[in-house]
């Protein structure tokens, strides 16, 4: 998915569970939550320059999307050219599952419903990562 839709997702998810958790926390915490949520749901994708990495061999495609800051959200259907793309499928969505469960148990040490909206946050993106690439969206 691109990183609009992904906003879109990860607020509405966020809003959704932010409403859940409106009796357990003050509004200044909701709202940092609402914001980290959404965050999350966006930039947990800059795993793939990691993936991409490993499969150009160096930093190519950050380096052109640090460049070209413009180019990395209205061109991501060519930010990772010639990189394979079933393995880069494969391989971010691992990565996304490492990512969500690790920073999910570590929270639960902090706050296990803070653990909870993380895991739930992930979950939606990596569900919107595989509708799209089921063709479904």
């Amino acid at each position: 998915m691109y990183s609009r839709e992904h906003f879109a997702v990860g607020s509405v998810v966020s809003g959704l569970s932010v409403a859940v958790l409106r009796e357990s926390f003050p509004t200044p915490v909701l709202i940092g939550l609402l914001a980290y949520g959404v965050l999350v749901s966006v930039f947990i994708d800059l795993d793939h320059f990691v993936v991409a990495r490993r499969h150009a061999g160096d930093w190519s495609h950050l380096r052109a999307c640090l460049t070209d800051p413009i180019f990395a959200f209205t061109e991501q259907d060519e930010v990772f050219e010639g990189v394979p793309g079933i393995q880069m499928r494969l391989e971010r969505l691992l990565s996304h599952a490492v990512i969500g469960g690790v920073l999910t148990a570590a929270l639960a040490l902090v706050s296990v419903p803070v653990a909870a909206f993380t895991a739930v946050v992930v979950y939606a993106h990596v569900v919107a990562d595989l509708v799209r690439d089921a063709g479904f969206a």
